[in-house]
């Protein structure tokens, strides 16, 4: 007698199951390994940019220019008019640095002088960017340019509607040069513009110069002229100085302005 046997086989789904949830793990873990990713390369370009914006607002806050004194000076006329001008016919800007401030390039300063009438916005004569050319003759001798600026033109304009120079008193650190004007911690600098009002563009000397042929620079300071000068350097806020002339120059060449 012969035994029928039949096989029979039990499916199971179990480990489908438990394959479907390893692979829907390993999505999760690679999605958020690139989530964290993108998270920690945010985070660094966050980190890079607020430490620069910092370092630019500190630059900003702390970076002045410190007016110490402003000094007046008339033209004369050696060719017998009869004295010294009626009006201021150039100024000399004393400036330091205010404690903590980094170095200040004055080839990027812009000096705005107005006697009320009228605004000179002047750019530093060594500074090319804003004309396309430097003042016209400028020099590494800072006589020979302030000399230029009283009485030259650049471009058929008076250097002195256009231009201020610079010279230092102190500057320990070498720091200063005509072509390279740095004003650095301690550094105790000059800064010149030309005021020649049209009355005075006929007197022949003024400063240390003679011979002159000045050239009007429109402004006319005379007695009691209410005066603003701001200083814009490349960082930090402007620096401005108001005030009257005085009352009377007298027989003064050389009269004190601010404070």
């Amino acid at each position: 007698m012969t035994r029928k046997c039949s096989l029979g086989f039990k499916k199971n789904t179990d480990a489908q199951i438990g394959i479907g949830t390893l692979i829907i793990f390993i999505a999760m873990i690679l999605i958020a390994s690139i989530a964290a990713a993108v998270m920690i390369q945010t985070s660094g370009i966050l980190q890079e940019q607020a430490a620069q914006t910092g370092r630019q607002a500190t630059q900003e806050v702390s970076s002045n220019i410190l007016i110490r004194n402003i000094e007046g000076y008339r033209a004369n006329d050696t060719g017998g008019q009869g004295g010294p001008s009626d009006t201021i016919d150039m100024i000399k800007i004393n400036a330091g640095l205010h404690v903590g401030t980094s170095e200040i390039d004055i080839s990027q300063t812009i000096i705005t002088v107005s006697d009320g009438s009228r605004t000179n916005t002047l750019v530093y004569a060594g500074n090319e960017r804003i004309f396309g050319t430097t003042m016209e003759g400028f020099d590494t001798d800072h006589s020979t340019n302030l000399e230029l600026l009283l009485n030259g033109t650049t471009n058929d304009g008076p250097n002195s509607k256009l231009f201020f120079t610079a010279n230092p008193h102190r500057d320990e650190d070498g720091s200063f040069s005509q072509s390279d004007p740095l004003m650095s911690k301690g550094d105790l600098i000059s800064l010149y513009v030309a005021t020649v009002s049209r009355d005075a563009s006929g007197y022949t000397s003024l400063y240390s110069y003679d011979d002159l042929e000045l050239k009007s620079s429109d402004l006319k300071l005379n007695p009691r002229t209410r005066m603003s000068i701001v200083i814009s350097s490349e960082y930090g806020p402007d620096v401005s100085a108001r005030f009257y002339t005085p009352s009377a120059y007298g027989v003064n060449m050389i009269v004190g302005l601010y404070p």
